[in-house]
């Protein structure tokens, strides 16, 4: 058991992030154990298929989930977290994430941001303690430290600087990446509702598209999390404009609400959209 220490300053310094770069290294390793990632078998099928981005990266999974840097901003991009990664694998390492990840990062990036409107709104609703309580079932928070399997055994003292907690989709135990260059630690936790990552969703039925019509329709039933503009437009193939427009559309219509995470909206349906999108569900 190891723990992490926080100061006031550190409790005020609160990050969440996602990172393109360490879930490309986590679904490296789930790629290499399936029986211990059995969820995630639908995409691991495929992985498997994928041949030297994938097999030249494996010997060296020890060092890349070593050196994994913390993510510096909440929605890095994958290039700029490989600027401060292991310089002897970026380029293998994109390889494999546009072999193996970035196919499916729309429906991943979609599950991680869920994960993080959840905890910003627990945290702004319940406080730290509330958030850290809930993280995961191994971590437990007492006055002013955290302590578990998997953190700095003779203890970290944060200093002032904060923490970055990232969701992950493809890791299942709580991973401390170290912080380096200014940029603060990140504690790196299983995703929530990763069972439903590989669910086949159900597309609204035809009376929905003839009312809303058959793109804010198909919007509407992808915001049953929490998703932005950003991400619905990746995973539907629609401009982010036009993105923009329908949402706009669906908000005044009270289908869907909307908050804001630092620089991002996250739109949601609501009871009235939800209600909408029940016909359209398998019995």
């Amino acid at each position: 058991m190891g723990e992490i220490r926080f100061g006031v300053d550190d409790l005020a310094q609160l990050r969440f992030a996602v990172s393109p770069l360490w879930e490309s290294v986590a679904a490296l390793r789930a790629s290499a154990d399936p029986g211990g990632h059995a969820l995630h078998l639908p995409w691991i099928k495929t992985a498997l298929t994928v041949g030297r981005e994938r097999t030249d990266l494996l010997p060296h999974l020890p060092e890349l989930e070593a050196l994994a840097p913390p993510p510096r901003c909440p929605l890095a991009e994958i290039e700029e977290e490989l600027s401060m990664g292991p310089p002897e694998h970026r380029e293998a390492l994109l390889d494999w994430w546009a072999a193996g990840v970035r196919p499916y990062w729309p429906r991943i990036r979609a599950v991680l941001e869920a994960d993080l409107a959840y905890r910003t709104r627990q945290l702004s609703e319940d406080g730290i303690q509330e958030v850290f309580a809930h993280l995961h079932p191994s971590l437990r928070w007492t006055e002013d430290r955290l302590t578990g399997p998997g953190l700095p055994a003779r203890g970290l003292a944060l200093g002032g600087g904060g923490i970055t907690l990232a969701p992950s989709a493809f890791t299942a135990r709580c991973v401390l990446l170290p912080g380096r260059k200014g940029v603060p630690p990140c504690l790196v936790y299983p995703v929530r509702a990763v069972g439903t990552l590989w669910e086949r969703r159900a597309e609204p039925g035809d009376g929905l598209a003839r009312l809303l019509g058959r793109s804010r329709a198909g919007l509407l039933g992808r915001t049953s999390t929490p998703t932005t503009t950003t991400g619905l437009a990746h995973q539907t193939g629609l401009s982010v404009g036009a993105v923009s427009q329908h949402l706009a559309v669906l908000r005044d219509a009270g289908l869907v609400t909307s908050h804001r995470y630092r620089r991002e909206v996250y739109y949601r349906a609501s009871e009235l959209g939800r209600a909408l999108l029940e016909p359209s569900r398998p019995s």
